[in-house]
């Protein structure tokens, strides 16, 4: 037996695994190996404040991505990653004589969350491989008009749909490009960003940055400071899930400074501008840098005073300070402040979100605070009330997957987390 295996057979490990305390076990492997939170930041790129929210839980430790770069740091086999991530059984070595044993928990089988199915992400895969010809669909009707129906998919929030949708959209949008129109590399500029955002959205960071890389390639050829600032924008997000918060900042903050300098001719590029200082200042917050993001989301609100803009240049969304307000909820819960993030957002209402997605996001960032603040009951009413709006949002998204799945076994005689558990079970008949 290694020495290694000794240590992840213990009873300590054993009973961390058990209970699927991830931060725990993050901090039991951080100690074994002699080492302190910034030691641990150090190497990773991240602040102390970040690792330590991770090992508290008070930081969502459910990107895969990240957590096999800090588990490759603290020399946490695959195994045991998985065991405790409850994606693969631990072996039988490091359960036995666990107590509570959830396998037979017949809870627990009803909850269990569907993703995107692994066929249609294989396909997309296949797809940025080797883009292909279109379909008669797209040699019919173009780009622009599959985009839009793509996006509309994307606003309602249904996720599998849109990724089978993304194969053909993308290569439509290749063939378009024959004719070297900067605005056809604006549209599959637009067209692999919607892709990344939606590969984010299921989990799949690899591929998610490899489709943001696409996007920033292409928008080099749309001669367009926002195509870039949006590409930028996606790139970054995906950085930032993948720990890289230094390199996110640096792209985000070029492209956002280069779409200043063009004086901001239009609501559009307000727009544009205000949401891509929403994207820096919430990855200042994940990295712990707290001042930089509360300057960085006022910035924002001061260019989105007054706008309601669908944007025209193959980048929709709708920008309001409603929408700045619910980067705010965010932003303060991943400074771990809960309480200051409902409070911002106290005055929010469905009603302010246009599309089914961002009504969805709203409780579900909602959620993930009152879960923070360690409220049970609130944390899956609003679960619910993101579920009423768009049920892949909760069902494909691992982050929320994850806390859906985490309150139901940890509260299960919550009255109103055993209607969680009842709506989640009839998804998954």
């Amino acid at each position: 037996m290694h020495g290694s295996d000794s240590l992840w057979d213990s009873g300590s490990a054993r009973a961390l695994i058990a209970a699927k305390d991830v931060g725990g076990l993050l901090r039991f492997a951080r100690l074994a190996r002699h080492l302190r939170q910034a030691d641990l930041g150090a190497r990773l790129g991240y602040d102390a404040s970040v690792v330590s929210r991770l090992e508290t839980g008070r930081r969502r430790a459910t990107d895969v991505d990240l957590l096999r770069r800090i588990a490759a740091a603290l020399e946490i086999p695959p195994h045991v990653l998985g065991a405790v991530l409850d994606f693969v059984p631990a072996r039988a070595a490091m359960v036995a004589g666990a107590n509570g044993d959830q396998g037979d928990d017949p809870m627990r089988r009803r909850t269990v969350l569907a993703t995107v199915p692994a066929g249609l992400l294989i396909r997309l895969d296949h797809a940025l491989a080797a883009p292909g010809r279109p379909g008669a669909g797209g040699r019919q009707f173009g780009a622009a008009v599959r985009y839009r129906r793509a996006r509309r998919l994307f606003d309602a929030g249904q996720l599998a749909l849109l990724i089978d949708a993304m194969p053909d959209l993308l290569a439509t949008a290749h063939a378009d490009t024959a004719s070297h129109d900067p605005a056809a590399y604006a549209q599959l500029t637009a067209a692999y960003t919607l892709a990344s955002e939606a590969l984010n959205k299921a989990g799949a960071h690899e591929a998610s940055r490899l489709t943001a890389d696409r996007a920033v390639i292409f928008a080099g050829l749309a001669e367009s400071p926002l195509s870039r600032t949006v590409a930028a924008r996606a790139l970054g997000i995906v950085l930032r899930h993948q720990g890289e918060h230094a390199l996110a900042d640096d792209i985000a903050f070029d492209a956002a400074a280069e779409l200043e300098r063009t004086g901001l001719p239009t609501p559009e590029h307000a727009a544009t501008y205000a949401l891509a200082l929403c994207t820096c200042a919430y990855n200042a917050a994940t990295a712990g840098r707290r001042d930089a993001a509360t300057s960085l989301i006022g910035e924002a609100k001061r260019a989105a005073a007054g706008l309601t803009v669908a944007t025209r240049s193959g980048h929709p969304f709708a920008l309001t300070g409603a929408q700045v307000t619910l980067y705010q909820l965010g932003i303060h819960w991943a400074l771990g402040d809960a309480g200051a993030g409902l409070h911002a957002a106290r005055d929010l209402r469905p009603g302010h979100f246009p599309t089914p997605e961002r009504r969805a996001r709203l409780h579900t960032d909602r959620a993930r605070a009152w879960a923070q603040w360690g409220r049970p009951g609130e944390t899956a009413r609003a679960l619910l009330d993101a579920h009423a709006e768009a049920p892949a949002e909760v069902r494909n998204r691992p982050s929320i997957r994850g806390l859906a799945r985490d309150l139901i076994r940890d509260h299960p005689a919550t009255p109103e987390v055993r209607l969680l558990a009842a709506t989640l079970g009839r998804d998954g008949k």
